[in-house]
């Protein structure tokens, strides 16, 4: 996407009437960069040196530890599980009953 295609979407956007929703004001960065905040889908577009790029707003460490919690927690309740009631068998517990 270059500059002309952006600036075409922008004024698009600005018909809209949903579009001060969806998208915040644009501001310029010390660099020269024009940042454009996006609410749907969460990110930004940042126009520099006449390109594009869609920067996504993701915490890639948050979704790391997500999946180790989940991992931690499958495995506590797996060890639990084994404590309670171990998946081999009872040898004793014919015996017991003998008594």
């Amino acid at each position: 996407m270059n500059v002309h295609d952006a600036g075409e979407k922008l004024r698009r956007l600005e018909a809209a009437p949903d579009a001060e929703e969806r998208y915040g004001t644009p501001y310029q960065t010390t660099d020269g960069a024009t940042v454009i905040p996006v609410t749907k889908p969460v990110g930004v577009f940042v126009v520099k040196d006449g390109r594009v790029k869609w920067k996504p707003a993701v915490d890639t460490t948050r979704i790391a530890m997500l999946g180790i919690c989940v991992g931690l927690v499958s495995a506590v309740f797996a060890g639990v599980t084994m404590v309670r009631r171990p998946p081999w068998p009872d040898l004793y517990g014919d015996i017991a009953q003998l008594r």
